[in-house]
């Protein structure tokens, strides 16, 4: 057996996700209604193919969550959990993330894209929707457990049901049905100004305190929200830099992620961030996170260290785990994009001291106007 993930992910508008899409970095998020549609299991919809969708009792805040990976079904669960179910699960890739928090955290998993048997068991559900909402300083409410294992597809199963929250749940997962999907058909104009009012909406929302910042990174959303909330000066400055510099910036805030976490001697670690810097092909097996993770887990010397999230969301970021996503963003071909996630993956990294992430930069790269 191995640990994959042990910690708090935050629930968002009470789920988080799993996703081994190839297309995951566009962010597009499964509809709940495909995600359960066939299943009589309420609380972890596996329907949609490469995409989990993880329903919480807990509206807002930090679960506790705990995954394995078994070589065969694990030993039925103790009493002390108060709801089972089980659904199958077949990775895309090879790159199997949790996302928390509608996608703004990322954790790379130790799957391989290989059928699984994904047992879910929680605890605390009842207690966690009467809360609705925990502060990362209060004591955890809702604990999940996620047991994988190697095993053909097969329907979906709940094997123990004691909640309110759960017993609702799977009653409403067996209601449902596929969702008709119109056919497409061209906006008229006044149906395409209202959709571009209702994303500005959204949008203007995203970047309170403060207003929209400058189109490039207005359109990006994501990871520039968090870097313009964090300093918005300096988030404007890498977006007027030329590509050079902003690839540049990439490189070395990779790195700095890298440092951060302990990572970026180690033998088998540092000739991936020389290639980064040569634009050179990552070494094995590096084209793989989740193998990569699975190395750092094997590796002895590398001790694992947390820190609590910078933006608060969190009181226990795995710093080794956070870091690894900075060479996939450093390579990305948008480079302001590669700019702005990498640097804030670093801050992720940094946890309380992510300042020292925006200063360091700063002087490492002194033209820039700010």
């Amino acid at each position: 057996m191995r640990v994959i993930f042990d910690g708090e992910v935050r629930a968002d508008h009470g789920h988080f996700f799993l996703d081994s899409r190839p297309e995951q970095a566009s962010g597009d998020v499964v509809d709940l209604s495909d995600a359960f549609v066939g299943q009589c299991s309420g609380l972890c919809g596996a329907a949609f193919p490469g995409f989990l969708y993880v329903r919480t009792g807990l509206r807002f805040g930090g679960v506790g969550l705990r995954m394995e990976r078994h070589e065969a079904a694990p030993a039925a669960p103790g009493a002390g959990w108060e709801e089972v179910a089980e659904v199958s699960f077949e990775p895309r890739s090879d790159d199997t993330v949790l996302l928390a928090g509608d996608g703004e955290e990322a954790w790379p998993l130790a799957l391989g894209a290989v059928p699984y048997r994904v047992r879910h068991c929680v605890t605390g559900m009842d207690a966690g929707n009467a809360a609705d909402q925990r502060s990362p300083e209060e004591p955890l409410i809702e604990r999940w457990l996620m047991q994988w294992w190697p095993a053909p597809a097969a329907p979906d199963a709940v094997l123990r049901q004691t909640s309110d929250v759960a017993t609702w749940s799977h009653r409403w997962a067996g209601e449902q049905r596929p969702l008709p999907r119109p056919a497409t058909r061209p906006l008229s104009e006044a149906q395409a100004w209202e959709v571009e009012r209702k994303r500005s909406e959204r949008s203007n929302l995203l970047w309170r305190g403060g207003g929209r910042p400058g189109e490039p990174l207005a359109r990006m959303e994501g990871a520039a929200v968090d870097l313009v909330r964090a300093d918005r000066q300096f988030a404007e400055a890498v977006a007027a830099a030329d590509a050079a510099t902003q690839q540049a910036i990439a490189r070395w805030a990779a790195r700095l992620a890298f440092t951060a976490a302990g990572l970026a001697e180690v033998d088998w670690i540092a000739p991936a961030l020389a290639a980064l810097d040569r634009g050179d092909e990552f070494p094995p097996p590096f084209p793989h996170r989740h193998l990569i993770w699975e190395r750092i887990l094997d590796d002895a010397r590398i001790r694992h260290t947390s820190v609590p999230a910078w933006n608060g969301h969190s009181p226990d970021i795995v710093q080794q785990q956070a870091a690894l996503p900075a060479l996939r963003q450093a390579r990305g071909e948008d480079a302001l994009r590669a700019a702005v996630e990498t640097l804030v993956t670093a801050m992720a990294v940094s946890g309380p001291t992510y300042r020292t992430v925006l200063t360091s930069t700063r002087r490492a790269f002194p033209h820039l106007t700010t």
